[in-house]
């Protein structure tokens, strides 16, 4: 660690006003000894826009853990996070030789080798890496995405005196343990790691293209395998108009009403139909063609839930649509979010005042991503852990329903999702969802059947001779089997209760 980069931090501590943020007799004791710097001070700036400043000031490494931050508003106050967001991810680009040098060297060869063009002027700067416009030598438009010049070296240097701040916050702040910042710190830590291997963004752009194979909403870039590694990748070169510039859509005749829904519907299928979405989904990282079809870029953050969470979390959005809050708690205590020994009476009182006061407001005025900060800060007093995939599809859900809401204000949130987690709910847990498991579980069913009566004898036979440790290891197998050999006929026998059903439903009814 550089002790130039330590002092340069706790300069603009100092000229930012920062120390403002904390009361402790430590904070007191460092005013004293860097008195004499307060003459640089800046005076008139309000807190939230002075701690912008300061993480501007600091480079971009904490531009990136302020934006995180930003999205922690179960963690920090309203005004703080509201300034947090305006940090913007462009930063001045790197030199262009030092960018074909990078590919030059992960390549082992010149760059007129690999590339028939390559526009020196990036079209996208971001913290840990710029995009450059290029041409295979088989014509194809491509564009590469480059990491920055020993960004690696400097993440660790950063995230190393974060935590440094975090243990100390914790130390000297008395809502320090409260907030977590080590946890916190550890969380981006995590995120900004994973931005710095592109073959892992390579591998998420292509997964999120699979499950989107269709196009019909949604285009994702096809990636060049062949030319892609740790610090360079390259993709299909998009075309399109950024969402933001809603006055060229509407020249272009883009239909905005259903622009704002269709987004809507693409991050409710990414979640609950795939368990795999794009957690950032800030204007920038959206484009539109000229058809209306989103464009996905920058697969740098992607979050993924298991078929647990995605249950509980529509169970919960829609139990608080119905206000029953009883449901709501339910759900959060056997999803193991909260602990096992919550009183429920007491979280379902906690949540219901919180929540109720919302529905002062219409349906399409509610906030989904504000609610689950809601929840999230009620759960946090009965001692809900920290739950990462939660967090991150906290952010994206506040950024899909900007990006909605900013295309369309009367564009209401539940009516369109409602229908989607409905349906979800009935596919996955009604009648349809047990046909797919009859369906996917009844060969192997079928196969174990014809060996009942021998492995009944030899069940039957062991069973006489448990005295012989010779034979535990097969009677393990042989119970394994009779187990599954019972699940078989209960299977079936709901098989043949529901094609009964079926049938008598069909044809006298």
């Amino acid at each position: 660690m550089s002790i130039f980069r330590f002092l340069k931090i706790i300069f603009v501590i100092i000229k930012y006003r920062l120390d403002e943020f904390f009361k402790s007799k430590i904070i007191l004791v460092i005013q004293l000894i860097f008195y004499p710097l307060r003459i640089l001070q800046i005076k008139k700036l309000n807190r939230s826009v002075r701690l912008r400043l300061a993480l501007e000031t600091l480079g971009p490494i904490f531009v990136k853990f302020g934006q995180m931050l930003s999205t922690r508003r179960d963690l920090i106050p309203v005004d703080i996070a509201d300034e947090l967001a305006k940090l913007q991810d462009q930063v001045p680009p790197f030199n262009s030789s030092k960018a074909e040098g990078i590919i030059e060297e992960s390549y082992g060869k010149p760059i007129n080798s690999i590339f028939k063009k390559f526009s020196k002027e990036p079209i996208a700067s971001a913290s840990v890496a710029q995009v450059h416009f290029a041409e295979l030598l088989n014509g194809q438009e491509v564009a590469v995405k480059i990491l920055r010049p020993n960004i690696d070296k400097a993440v660790d240097k950063d995230i190393k005196l974060l935590r440094i701040f975090a243990w100390l916050l914790e130390l000297i702040w008395s809502d320090g343990k409260r907030l977590r910042p080590q946890e916190v710190v550890e969380e981006f830590s995590n995120h900004t790691k994973s931005e710095l291997n592109l073959l892992l963004e390579a591998a998420h752009c292509s997964h999120l293209g699979e499950n989107f194979k269709d196009k019909k909403l949604l285009i994702v870039p096809e990636v060049y395998w062949d030319f892609c590694n740790e610090k360079v990748m390259v993709m299909e070169r998009m075309y399109g108009t950024p969402i933001s510039k809603v006055n060229e859509l509407i020249k272009k005749r883009i239909d905005i009403p259903k622009l704002a829904k269709d987004g809507v519907e693409i991050f409710f299928t990414q979640v609950f139909r795939d368990g795999f979405f794009h957690a950032d989904m800030h204007p920038g990282n959206i484009q539109v063609a000229n058809d209306g079809r989103y464009i996905a870029m920058d697969f740098g953050i992607m979050g993924s839930l298991n078929d647990q969470d995605k249950y509980y979390l529509a169970r919960n959005f829609a139990a608080f649509f119905k206000r029953d809050y009883h449901d709501v708690a339910l759900a959060h205590i056997e999803s193991g979010w909260v602990p096992q020994d919550t009183s429920i009476n007491d979280f379902e009182n906690a949540i219901r005042s919180v929540c109720e006061p919302i529905f002062e407001k219409p349906l399409k005025e509610i906030s989904f991503g504000k609610l689950l900060i809601r929840l999230f800060q009620t759960s946090r007093q009965f001692n809900m852990e920290i739950q990462p995939q939660l967090t991150m599809l906290q952010k994206t859900l506040l950024n899909v329903e900007g990006l909605g809401r900013d295309l369309d204000p009367d564009l209401d949130l539940w009516k369109t999702a409602q229908p989607f987690l409905e349906d979800w709910l009935s596919e996955q847990y009604g009648p349809k969802s047990l046909f797919k498991s009859i369906k996917k579980e009844f060969p192997e069913w079928v196969n174990i059947a014809p060996k009942l009566p021998r492995l009944v004898h030899a069940y039957l036979k062991n069973e006489n001779n448990m005295q012989y440790n010779v034979f535990e290891n097969e009677n393990k197998k042989i119970h394994n089997k009779i187990k599954k050999l019972q699940n078989f006929c209960k299977i079936i026998s709901i098989f043949f209760g529901a094609l009964i059903i079926i049938i008598i439903y069909n044809y006298f009814i």
